[in-house]
């Protein structure tokens, strides 16, 4: 498979469903057919249908499902068991197309698109939508960040006063000033990670809770706006510098949380312009959705598609 693939040497790719299913266990399993059930990597054995394309399924369907028996538990398995596709309804081939999408789409794209571009009804591309924004998270067990970290926040959704007289808030946040969701976001500045995380308040004691599961703060330098919260916040720290955004300074010595800002310019811009409303309930989803797009900036579209792909096993989601 080619380093860099564009939309039209896909579409030349996947021609049929076989082709799909080739197509993600080159991307997933490098060759290596890895049996979902015990693990195992090894030479396991592909099952030939009797007609040497297509097995019926129980409905008496033909599919071209491609299915492998592990040679050391014995159990049948295929590229999507135990992941975000297991059990699917949705085509594999139009599987492939939506990780590329989501892969390729700096902006991100909406269930709605996806809809009418792919012929899915609308809990189809929702659910399908989630399910890729699921394979996009980062590791849990990713190590802490160090060095230089960049940490800011914004706020999400609307202004009160605009909306409905049912939908506003009886209680706000931050002193009464608003009651949009508060966003705190982590970018390591050597390598253009982004960990960002929706929080209840950008109290002190709240965002040292999450800084701290996050990066190793003796070893860190800890770059921010003047925010007083901030002060409680780097007392972990090797080191804390700040840039005071009221008189006009972006840059001191070095410091900047530019990164962060741009960061979420692209994050509002799409949330804004391509999904519309995002609720507070699935908005960490989304999130995770762009912060792999923003840390693997400089990858290309395939290399992006393959580490989703890669990422699918062990986070299956059932509709709910």
């Amino acid at each position: 498979m080619a380093m860099s693939m564009n939309v039209l040497q896909l579409a030349d790719e996947l021609r049929t469903e076989a082709d799909a299913y080739r197509y993600l266990e080159g991307l997933r399993w490098r060759g290596k057919p890895v049996c979902p059930h015990c693990g195992s990597v090894g030479e396991h054995y592909f099952l030939t249908p009797a007609n040497g394309k297509s097995r019926k399924t129980r409905t008496g369907a033909a599919s071209e499902r491609r299915v492998w028996k592990c040679r050391d538990c014995r159990k049948q398995f295929s590229v999507l068991t135990g992941t975000i596709f297991h059990g699917t309804k949705i085509p594999v081939r139009t599987w492939c197309f939506l990780v590329f999408e989501m892969a390729a789409s700096k902006n991100g794209i909406s269930a709605r698109e996806v809809e009418r571009k792919y012929g899915l009804c609308p809990r189809s591309a929702w659910f399908a939508m989630h399910r890729l924004r699921e394979a996009m998270k980062r590791d849990p067990h990713a190590g802490l960040m160090s060095s230089i970290v960049i940490a800011d926040e914004t706020w999400f959704g609307g202004t009160p006063k605009n909306r409905h007289g049912h939908k506003r808030a009886t209680k706000t946040r931050l002193q009464g000033q608003t009651d949009k969701t508060p966003i705190l976001a982590l970018v390591a500045r050597q390598t253009g990670e982004v960990r960002s995380y929706a929080v209840p308040n950008v109290r002190a004691q709240n965002l040292s809770k999450v800084i701290k599961t996050q990066v190793n703060t003796p070893r860190t330098h800890l770059h921010t706006d003047s925010g007083p919260h901030y002060r409680k916040v780097a007392e972990t720290f090797a080191m804390h510098s700040t840039v005071d955004h009221s008189a006009g300074e972006y840059v001191r010595n070095g410091a900047t949380t530019n990164h962060a800002e741009t960061y979420f310019s692209q994050l509002k811009r799409s949330l804004d312009g391509t999904h519309h409303h995002v609720s507070v309930e699935h908005l960490p989803r989304y999130l995770a959705e762009f912060d792999f797009r923003y840390t693997t900036c400089k990858d290309t579209d395939t290399e992006r598609m393959t580490q989703i792909v890669e990422q699918t096993g062990g986070r299956r989601l059932t509709y709910a």
